[in-house]
């Protein structure tokens, strides 16, 4: 009977000390929160999905990229003509959003929607329109399983601003984040936090292109350029600027408005941006409505312009020149236009087509920037290239892109040299960026993050005991078990006068 009572308590012991170490040790559940952002470009609309920790760190949620999506068709501003469209065009990502966030949490995903440029243009071309579009939008949006948060065309201080936001958090200049990301981005975060503590951002889209940055100790001069943030415990001072129809796509009208200014009344233009060979014709009533053309209206005795393409990277960038206002600026320094722009701080990271444009061109690298020369003689050699020669062997890109990308690798750098005043020294300091570890380079991971500001930390999931509590109770069954041990040992141990005494 002793035997089995032993028996019976060593065993209870060793379970119960099992089961409190199991329990108390097993792996707590993930609290994982969704959020999705539609960037509205003016080109094409993109959808990302986003998570991060319940329980945020220092008052910034920890926000990664788990899905993009990108929408078929136009940018949501070129529904213009057929508004009622505008909405159901994103129902196809939204789809696959529903398929990569768990059903229980649709109800309280946030989704939000951001146009930017192309939809800034709409508003000043045709406010009504605009109106529609968002309207269209938004019915689309509230008719998703998840919780509709806006719809909203952001400023361009804005989109510049959450550029800078994304590019700094992504090569963890805010706090230590480990991402898996290439040897080739951690040597470019090691020269990064070597010279300065945050990175400049440059984004170029269609229809603007932003300027966003860290100076050091600049006088405060054209208040309405900066904004201040609080991002993991410190604070940013921050200059940003936005320059509307200075995007690739507004650019080339732009370009194309002072080449008829210029010209005489000839249907025919040959434009030495384009390459030799290549042929676009453009109707001039639709040119002119454009706001970033509007200005340069001329009146001409043709409905059609007939453009050639020349192919002559020289003249190419003497015409792009021009729109570059370098005269008449009212502060200390300026870029272009009479704009302020502080003295050039640090890194620059430069992405959306800045990065496209000068991938497709082979200028990108990871490890250590192309040298200017380099970059400009890539271009030249680009663009002298016959249409003939350019089509074929690329044929899976769309003419349209790819009838461009002479005009735009020019228009880049002149953007860089003469409007923002990059030299052959500080170049190297420009690094063109798509990807960051797992997430894209842009403005709506920096819109996610300080959104997630707004949304409620929740208490961690916590283990069912007390730390306390849990080692009380590992002593006591410990001490039970090895107690019934020691008895049994005692018993077998004794001799066997007192066997029989017991006995």
């Amino acid at each position: 009977k002793i035997l089995l009572l032993l028996g019976f308590l060593s065993t209870l012991a060793a379970v119960a000390l099992i089961a409190v170490a199991v329990t108390q040790n097993k792996p707590l559940p993930k609290n994982i929160k969704y959020g999705i952002v539609l960037d509205a470009g003016s080109s094409h609309t993109n959808l990302y999905v986003y998570n991060w920790p319940a329980e945020k760190e220092n008052d910034t949620g920890v926000v990664q990229q788990v899905e993009v999506c990108k929408v078929e068709g136009p940018g949501i501003s070129g529904y213009s003509q057929a508004t009622e469209k505008a909405g159901p065009s994103l129902t196809q990502c939204l789809r696959r959003a529903e398929e990569v966030i768990p059903p229980s949490q649709h109800p309280e995903t946030p989704v939000y929607l951001g146009a930017t440029a192309g939809m800034r243009l709409l508003s000043l071309e045709n406010k009504d329109a605009a109106d529609k579009v968002l309207s269209s939008v938004e019915k689309t949006l509230r008719s998703a399983p998840f919780s509709f948060q806006g719809a909203r065309i952001i400023s361009g201080q804005e989109e510049g601003a959450y550029g800078w936001i994304t590019i700094n958090y992504l090569l963890g200049s805010f706090k230590q984040v480990r991402y898996q990301c290439q040897s080739g981005w951690r040597k470019f975060l090691h020269i990064l936090k070597s010279r300065s503590e945050t990175s400049g951002a440059l984004d170029l889209g269609g229809a603007s292109t932003q300027i966003t940055f860290v100076p050091d100790e600049t006088p405060y001069e054209s208040p309405e350029s900066w904004l201040h943030f609080r991002l993991y415990g410190k604070d940013y001072k921050v200059y940003t600027h936005s320059f509307l129809c200075y995007g690739k796509d507004q650019a080339l009208q732009q370009k194309l408005a002072w080449d008829l200014q210029a010209s005489t009344s000839n249907s025919s233009l040959l434009d030495p941006c384009f390459h030799r060979g290549y042929q676009r014709t453009i109707n001039i009533r639709d040119f002119y409505r454009n706001p970033c053309t509007s200005a340069e209206k001329k009146q001409l005795p043709f409905d059609q312009l007939h453009i050639q393409g020349e192919g002559d990277y020289q003249k190419c960038r003497r015409n792009i020149q021009n729109l570059f206002n370098k005269t008449g600026c009212p502060y200390s320094s300026c870029s272009f236009n009479g704009i302020y722009l502080p003295p050039l701080q640090g890194d620059f990271g430069a992405f959306s087509a800045f990065y496209f444009v000068m991938n497709f061109l082979n200028l990108t690298n990871e490890k250590s920037p192309v040298p200017l020369d380099r970059v400009a003689s890539a271009i030249q050699s680009f663009c002298a290239r016959p249409w003939q020669e350019v089509k074929p062997e690329y044929h899976q890109i769309k003419e349209k892109y790819l009838s461009e990308y002479c005009f735009s690798g020019t228009y880049i750098l002149s953007l860089l040299q003469n409007g923002y005043e990059f030299t052959e020294e500080n170049w190297q300091r420009i690094h063109f960026l798509g990807k960051i570890g797992s997430s894209d380079a842009g403005w709506t991971l920096g819109y996610m993050l300080n959104l997630t500001n707004m949304i409620p930390a929740e208490e961690p999931a916590v283990p069912p005991l007390s730390h306390g509590s849990y080692v009380g109770l590992m002593v006591l069954c410990s001490l039970v078990l090895v107690s019934v041990l020691l008895l049994a040992w005692l018993l077998f141990h004794k001799p066997k006068c007192l066997q029989k005494g017991i006995v």
